[in-house]
């Protein structure tokens, strides 16, 4: 499971919560306080681990409590809500316009399992009945070229790149021309790895988005990055416009609480995750399922379900119009029945 250690600290503490005999201020600080622990033991950035514990602590306390519901199912909820709030809120796909060409430019480190996303993400959309296409216009990582072109051959997908040509800029201008004249509506460009600190590449970089004006840049973050992922993502974002996130190697045990990090950091959501080595070891992501997966708890879907039916607010003054209504047509509905009645016996 993914963020397998994450998980695990998260539902002991909720079980503690549920097995508790007084739920009370102690408590849920004490509540705060394991979650605290659990998301800095997952390398999430500090700042972001008090800003969420914090939200947690106030909301649990200070809200009032729904009809029906119990201050444990309340808790629940708000670490629930909460989680899923820092990580997107609702799943949010890539912003692709059937019949057209969409140029989605991936950029991240050197090592982030950036080629193979590329050749994922053309392969979901092309199981999905959209034309894709690849583009290798990473000059500088040898082997690059070699790789992509590998991984788009094994699933039939049209290729472009040239490894005589050491311009980064050119590669991907003639790969997006080429791509465009087959007819491809996914044109999915891979760049160079690049460090944030390599302000050569970070150009490269801001010129390729320039000259072929992507639909979108997805930035890749290696799921074992820790805290490094939040200042990766800044200085990607300071760089270009980052419009989402995928977070690759989420496979295994693998620490992936920097991504978190890095969503607060560009304020881009998580698009999809990698889950294995496989060509089809990739899914959209979901917020809301993925905290449930976290927390482990199985029927906690129907739990937060309950709570929102129960916060749900009714206008008094729309619920007094109603009843006068309903009352109003109740009376001259049996003014009708007597009339009709009335008038049989008379005609009769």
């Amino acid at each position: 499971m993914v963020l397998e250690r994450l998980g695990r600290s998260l539902n002991s503490a909720l079980k503690r919560l549920f097995g508790a005999t007084v739920v009370d201020e102690a408590l849920v600080k004490e509540l705060v306080r394991d979650i605290q622990r659990a998301l800095l033991q997952a390398d999430v950035d500090v700042t972001l681990v008090m800003a969420i514990t914090e939200r947690v602590q106030k909301q649990a306390l200070d809200e009032t409590l729904p009809r029906g519901v119990s201050r444990r199912e309340h808790i629940v909820r708000v670490v629930w809500d909460t989680l899923a709030y820092f990580l997107g809120e609702r799943p949010v796909p890539l912003t692709i316009t059937p019949g057209k060409p969409n140029v989605v430019m991936l950029v991240g480190i050197q090592g982030s399992g950036k080629t193979t996303t590329a050749a994922k993400l053309a392969r979901y959309y092309q199981k999905r009945g959209i034309k894709t296409g690849l583009i290798c216009a990473d000059n500088f990582r040898p082997g690059a070229y070699s790789q992509l072109k590998q991984l788009a051959e094994r699933s039939n997908i049209p290729f472009w790149g040239d490894e005589g040509e050491k311009n980064a800029v050119k590669l991907a201008k003639k790969g997006v021309e080429y791509m465009k004249k087959k007819g491809i509506e996914l044109i999915v460009l891979d760049t160079s790895g690049r460090h944030r600190e390599e302000a050569g590449l970070i150009k490269e970089m801001r010129d390729i988005a320039r000259a072929v004006r992507p639909q979108e840049i997805v930035l890749v973050i290696d799921g074992t990055l820790g805290q490094q992922a939040g200042a990766q993502a800044r200085a990607f974002k300071a760089a270009t416009d980052i419009g989402s996130i995928i977070v690759t190697k989420l496979d295994g045990s693998a620490k992936g609480g920097g991504a978190l990090s890095a969503v607060a950091a560009t304020q881009a959501p998580i698009k999809f995750i990698g889950t294995g080595e496989r060509m089809d070891a990739i899914e959209p992501f979901n917020p809301t399922k993925f905290v449930g997966r976290l927390l482990g708890m199985s029927d906690i879907r129907g739990l937060i379900e309950k709570v929102r039916e129960a916060q749900i607010e009714v206008d008094e003054d729309a619920a007094k119009r109603f009843i006068r209504e309903s009352a109003l047509r109740r009376r001259n509905l049996k003014i009708c029945i007597c009339f009709s009645t009335r008038f049989y016996t008379l005609s009769s």
